[in-house]
């Protein structure tokens, strides 16, 4: 089993959803480096070392770890007819039991935005939660300013269920989320955000 995990491939119509390998460093820096001002309004504050080798390495031991333990799935978002490297999703915060849930997060690169990957990537991911991991719901979370975000969430049957009050430091400060959960067997009706 822990042979799978570290071979996970996640297939889609234009997509290789892959674990971080070392040799990502420099598309991810490259990528992260040149989307810098158009991600860090919704992302938490970079540290100063975010874009070194080091932080990198230590970024793709955690993946190996986290897969392995079955506690995260953070994978590369890679396009498959020429390999580039376009953001990154994880399902984080994988917990079993009673409540077999997980956190939905993710990232893309300023040149790939609105061309329909994030999408891609979150059907995936759901897909796979929902039958190869057995999970009952996931969650993500956004800022209510970030539309993009929103709308992606809801283009791929999230649906908005409220507030949370500081929920994490963005760029520095704390800040209220808008919360939306994908249910496996979802019967509740279309919800709007307030």
């Amino acid at each position: 089993m822990i042979w799978f995990r570290r071979r996970l491939r996640i297939e889609t119509a234009r997509l290789t959803l892959r674990p971080p390998a070392h040799a990502d460093f420099r598309p991810w820096t490259a990528l992260r480096r040149e989307s810098a001002d158009f991600l860090t309004p919704w992302e938490p504050a970079w540290a100063r070392d975010h874009l070194t080798r080091k932080a990198f390495s230590n970024r793709v031991y955690w993946a190996q770890r986290t897969i392995n333990g079955g506690t995260a799935l953070p994978l590369f978002l890679e396009r498959r007819s020429d390999g580039a490297l376009l953001g990154a999703i994880t399902l984080d915060n994988i917990r079993r039991g009673p409540s077999q849930a997980g956190t939905l997060g993710y990232w893309i690169g300023q040149r790939h935005i609105r061309q329909g990957y994030m999408r891609e990537a979150i059907m995936a991911i759901v897909h796979h939660a929902f039958t190869n991991l057995d999970l009952s719901r996931i969650e993500a979370a956004c800022l209510k300013e970030n539309t993009a975000s929103r709308g992606v969430l809801e283009a791929t049957g999230f649906k908005y269920e409220g507030v949370a009050q500081s929920y994490l430091q963005i760029d520095g400060r704390w800040r209220n989320h808008v919360l939306y959960a994908n249910l496996r067997s979802d019967r509740r009706g279309r919800t709007t955000a307030g």
